[in-house]
């Protein structure tokens, strides 16, 4: 069936057996640095980049989170994992790690800018501080990452550059104004440097996902109490999305069948954002224990 979801687990563990859409070879060769690639999508984007010839950098804040699941995803896939300590805020750490990668690996060919923080809460009662993370989290974060890559290594050999970002702005999603206004900054940010990298043999593109089970945002963003009260069935192809579809979306962003494809956003959300209700107030009724930072 076209719309039927692919084989998934909801914690962050890689899957029990992963059946090849495209070549297995696909991005044999090649090096992805991952922010963010500890848990969620990030995770299941690393293991899918794995099973088809890739070798990953999984970076995080939390050394212990992404040393764990490198081993898990070298034992799923048998291909090389190096976890890394990083802080997307703070370029310092980025460039270390970039360094640590390219003198374990010779060579980064994609980037995968993951690294996000995100929680539900009205506009009158974000702190300034609070939106302020958000926005340095993921939207100088992702400059921040790919700056540092197009210095060291892509400005010379080229790339691709894939953000995660998301359909919030699109109607202006309640309790969402810190992580819409982000992501909308990346989408701007995928184009302008799309525009300007593109010279240089580097596609940049965003990828949006609806909700998607099995991850963070899924989990604090309200994902279980619309499930519960049947909201899913709104949406176009009546289910959420889980985190197999997005790194199936991502494989195809970073890989050569994408070639001519740059400075666009992938919205992977089954038409979620065209159809589901925008209710603040049943959104505020599970807004009050997510809203702190």
């Amino acid at each position: 069936i076209a719309s039927q979801a692919p084989a998934d687990v909801e914690s962050d563990e890689c899957l029990a057996e992963y059946r090849h859409l495209y070549s297995p070879d696909i991005l044999q060769g090649r090096v992805a640095f991952i922010t963010g690639g500890g848990s969620g999508i990030g995770f299941r984007i690393a293991e899918v980049f794995m099973r088809h010839g890739c070798r990953t950098v999984i970076a995080g804040r939390n050394q212990q989170r992404v040393a764990e699941a490198s081993k898990k995803l070298v034992a799923a896939t048998g291909q090389q994992c190096l976890p890394l300590s990083v802080d997307v805020r703070q370029p310092q750490t980025i460039m270390a790690a970039v360094d640590e990668t390219l003198k374990q690996f010779k060579q980064i060919d994609i980037l995968v800018n993951g690294a996000a923080g995100n929680f539900l809460c009205p506009a009158s009662a974000l702190s300034f501080n609070a939106f302020k993370t958000v926005m340095d989290i993921d939207t100088l974060g992702t400059f921040n990452t790919s700056k540092v890559l197009f210095e060291k290594y892509f400005r010379d050999h080229g790339g691709v550059i894939v953000n995660i970002t998301a359909t919030l702005s699109y109607r202006g999603q309640a309790l969402q104004v810190h992580a819409g206004s982000a992501k909308a900054a990346i989408d701007a940010m995928t184009r302008h440097l799309a525009v300007e990298w593109g010279p240089n043999n580097i596609r940049v593109n965003s990828l949006a996902p609806g909700p998607i089970t099995g991850t963070e945002g899924f989990r604090r963003l309200g994902g279980k109490f619309a499930q519960d009260s049947n909201q899913f069935d709104t949406i176009p192809l009546q289910r959420a999305g889980n985190k197999t579809e997005i790194a199936h979306s991502a494989l195809y962003l970073a890989s050569p069948l994408s070639s001519y494809v740059t400075g666009t956003t992938l919205v992977v959300d089954g038409g979620s954002w065209l159809t589901s209700a925008n209710s603040f107030s049943a959104l505020l009724g599970i807004a009050s224990s997510s809203a702190k930072l």
